[in-house]
């Protein structure tokens, strides 16, 4: 159901006004000693997944996009950031603690699709026994594999699924391509692979390659940025300088972080969306690659973005679903509060899920420790 809105200006500035609240309360000393820590990679995720909520909602959901403008023009940004962070912390981890293929696809798959057969199960048991929507024998069962060759936002179980076929084609490609002794030019192979794909325009893909373009660069060039921040010691003298606490460091780091939010702004702006797919996807890397400078330069913790990220799976595979077909907060309440309360609500929900799925693994694995 698509919601009337009405005062989209004021509501977008009531609801920016606690997000920033939010943000600040939220900030902390950071404390870590690395150059990339995992805690920034939370941050980013976290903000990765709100771009991707603030664009559904202002262009699926409501009535008037301009609600959450400029908030919500960066959903491209959001899912390239997180295919970034993916490449990036899958070289991270096979340099520091390499796995055998099986042992990848064991680990990997497995905390890709647990989560994700739940939400399905979930989703098509209450779409047919509510909403009485029968989606077909063939259509589940491709959707079990995780094969998603649309993405409607009003018709399908979950459209932000089309992401999950991506990803996992990466994950199934990564260990075959791999190379420990030059990741560089693993990366090199992921992207002749996947542009050779999309280059081939494959019949069954004609409703989802149009997402696929402008999301080709961003899985490889995480996989670069993870073999050039784990084999350089320049980035480490980099991290040493700026984390200095003279003047000279501090006047850098304010006046980078500066240059860097206004370039963000207007990339957010200017985002390319609608334009040729290489214009589109130049700008999102662009964008994605300066809210990780000022994500690396900044001093402190957000601690919304990293709790966003924790559960930031999690929130992505239920969080359309829940708004558009389950609401119950759109249509009673000002879009302003019913937004703030579904982001509690999906933190909350995503714990619950996160829960769930580690006391499943530690279930799994002392059955395999007993057998």
């Amino acid at each position: 159901m698509i919601v009337l809105i009405t005062n989209p200006l004021w509501q977008t500035y009531i609801f920016s006004a606690l997000l920033l609240l939010a943000l600040i309360i939220s900030l902390r000393k950071r404390s870590d000693s690395e150059f990339f820590p995992i805690s920034v990679s939370q941050e980013l995720k976290g903000l990765a997944i709100l771009t991707i909520v603030f664009a559904h909602v202002a262009y699926a959901l409501v009535s008037d996009s301009s609600f959450l403008n400029p908030l919500s023009t960066m959903a491209g940004v959001g899912v390239n950031l997180f295919l970034l962070l993916s490449g990036y912390g899958l070289v991270i981890s096979a340099i520091k603690k390499p796995l055998s293929i099986g042992q990848f696809y064991k680990r990997r798959l497995f905390n890709l699709y647990v989560p994700f057969w739940i939400c399905l199960i979930i989703f098509f048991a209450l779409d047919y026994y509510l909403l009485h929507l029968n989606y077909g024998l063939v259509y589940m069962l491709k959707s079990f594999l995780g094969l998603f060759t649309h993405a409607d936002l009003y018709l399908d179980v979950n459209a932000p699924f089309w992401y999950f076929s991506w990803i996992v084609m990466y994950y199934l490609m990564f260990p075959l391509l791999f190379i420990k002794r030059a990741p560089w030019l693993s990366a090199i192979f992921v992207y002749v692979v996947t542009f050779a794909i999309i280059q081939s325009q494959p019949h069954f893909l004609d409703q989802v390659i149009h997402l696929y373009r402008v999301h080709l660069i961003a899985f490889p060039l995480g996989m670069l940025l993870g073999y050039l921040l784990s084999n350089s010691a320049a980035w480490l003298k980099t991290k040493e300088f700026l984390s200095g606490a003279g003047n000279l460091q501090k006047t850098l780091r304010i006046g980078t972080g500066i240059a860097l939010l206004a370039a963000i702004f207007y990339f957010a702006k200017n985002s390319g969306v609608g334009q040729l797919a290489i214009i589109e996807e130049s700008v999102s890397i662009i964008t994605c690659l300066l809210i990780i400078a000022l994500f690396l330069i900044k001093r402190f913790e957000i601690k919304t973005f990293y709790w966003f990220g924790i559960f930031s799976y999690e929130i992505y595979m239920f969080h359309w679903p829940l708004m558009y077909r389950y609401d119950f907060l759109f249509r009673y309440l000002p879009a302003w509060l019913a937004l703030a309360l579904y982001l509690a609500v999906f933190v909350a929900l995503g714990w619950l899920l996160k829960t769930f799925i580690d006391y499943i693994t530690k279930i799994s694995a002392k059955k395999s420790q007993i057998s």
